[in-house]
C-alpha cells in the first residue's frame, strides 16, 4: 500500500472508504488508480473534486476517480444484498403484483447515493426507488433530470436490479450504476456480489471485467445465438415478448430469460450471451450495460435500429453480427 499514489490515497481516506469491508476492493481498484495517478500532476483534493464542473474534456485521472468511486459504491450495495442473499420480505407492489419492493432496495439506493455524492455532491443523481412506479413516471423523471441538470453529470442507478429474483433468493440480482455527461453515458459499473465479478466501462478505454478486457461473442448467425429477453411485469411489455418467442425459438440455438436487465447486458458485453431485447426498459436498467456492450464492441440500439440514447426504452443489444438479423425478425413477429 506504500506506492498507492498520493491524491486518490487522500481521497479513499477522507472519504473513509478505507473501511475493512472495503479493503479488498481498493487492492482490486489499485492498477487502475496508479494508471490514473501516473498520467496526470498531483492536485489538491478540493481542485480535483470541482474539476467535474468544467467544460473542457475529462481527464483520464478524473474519469478513473469516478469509476472508482462508483465501484466502490457497487460494492457496498452488494454487501448489502449478499447479507440478504437468502431472500426477502415484500413490503411493496408498485406497478402490479409482479413490480417488487423489499426494504432493502431502498437502503441499497441510499448506500450509492450517500458513497457518490459524499465525493461529487455538485452531480445530479436518478435512482429507481426515487421515482413513482410505471413507464410514464419513469420516462417523465429522467427527461426533468436530463433537463435540469446543471452540473452535466447525471447518476443513474438501479440498486437492485432483478428484484423479483432478489425476493426469491436466486442469485441473479445486483446493483446497476451508469454516469450520463450532458445526457451521454460516460462509464458503467455492473457488480455481481454472487459471483463477485465487477463489469466496468469507460467511454473510448473498452470494457473490462475484474480488469480483465471483454468482447462480445463471435456468433454471426441467429442459428448459433442465445438470445436473452424479458418476462416483464407490465403487460403491454409481456405481450411483446409473447408475441415474440414463437417467431424468434425456431431460429435461435435457445433463449434465456434471466429476470435482471443489467446481468443480461454484461453477460451480452463478455459473450455469454449473444444479444439481449427488450420492449421497454428505464434508464437505471439500460445506463450501465449499454456502454458496457458498446466498449466490448457490441451495438446497442432502439428495436427500429437507431442508436440507443438515455432516454430510449425499447433496447435491443447485441454482438453486432447477429444484431440486424433479430431486429427483422422481431419487426416480423410485429414487435418494432
Amino acid at each position: 500500500m506504500t506506492n498507492l499514489p498520493f491524491i486518490p490515497l487522500l481521497l479513499l481516506l477522507h472519504y473513509e472508504i478505507l473501511t475493512p469491508t472495503a479493503f479488498t476492493p481498493l487492492l482490486a481498484l489499485y492498477p487502475q488508480i496508479r494508471r490514473a495517478s501516473s498520467s496526470s500532476p498531483q492536485r489538491s483534493t478540493q481542485s480535483f473534486m470541482e474539476s467535474t464542473t468544467d467544460d473542457s474534456a475529462l481527464s483520464e485521472e478524473l474519469l478513473e476517480s469516478l469509476l472508482s468511486v462508483a465501484i466502490v459504491a457497487s460494492k457496498k450495495a452488494g454487501e448489502i444484498i449478499l447479507g440478504n442473499a437468502g431472500g426477502a420480505e415484500v413490503t411493496e407492489r408498485k406497478a402490479n403484483s409482479r413490480d417488487l419492493l423489499t426494504l432493502v432496495d431502498p437502503l441499497c439506493e441510499k448506500t450509492i447515493r450517500e458513497t457518490i455524492l459524499s465525493s461529487y455532491p455538485s452531480h445530479d443523481f436518478l435512482g429507481e426507488e426515487g421515482v413513482p412506479p410505471g413507464a410514464e413516471a419513469s420516462a417523465a423523471a429522467i427527461d426533468e433530470k436530463l433537463k435540469n441538470n446543471k452540473s452535466g453529470f447525471l447518476w443513474i442507478v438501479d440498486p437492485i436490479d432483478g428484484t423479483s429474483n432478489f425476493v426469491h433468493g436466486m442469485p441473479l440480482c445486483m446493483p446497476s450504476i451508469g454516469l450520463a455527461r450532458n445526457g451521454e453515458i460516460i462509464l458503467g459499473v455492473i457488480h455481481d456480489p454472487h459471483r463477485d465479478e465487477t463489469f466496468t466501462a469507460i467511454r473510448g478505454q473498452g470494457a473490462y471485467m475484474n480488469n480483465i478486457p471483454i468482447k462480445v461473442g463471435t456468433q454471426s448467425s441467429l442459428g448459433d445465438a442465445i438470445i436473452a429477453m424479458g418476462s416483464p411485469p407490465a403487460e403491454a411489455s409481456m405481450n411483446m415478448s409473447l408475441l415474440a418467442l414463437p417467431h424468434l425459438m425456431p431460429k435461435v440455438r435457445t433463449i434465456r430469460m434471466l429476470g435482471s436487465a443489467a446481468l443480461m447486458l454484461a453477460w451480452v458485453a463478455c459473450g455469454r450471451l449473444t444479444a439481449y431485447w427488450e420492449y421497454d426498459l428505464s434508464s437505471w436498467d439500460v445506463a450501465a450495460g449499454s456502454i458496457l456492450i458498446e466498449e466490448a464492441g457490441g451495438e446497442m440500439s432502439d428495436l427500429k435500429g437507431g442508436r440507443w440514447s438515455v432516454t430510449e426504452r425499447k433496447i435491443c443489444g447485441s454482438n453486432g453480427r447477429v444484431h440486424d438479423e433479430l431486429l427483422e425478425v422481431l419487426r416480423g413477429a410485429g414487435v418494432a
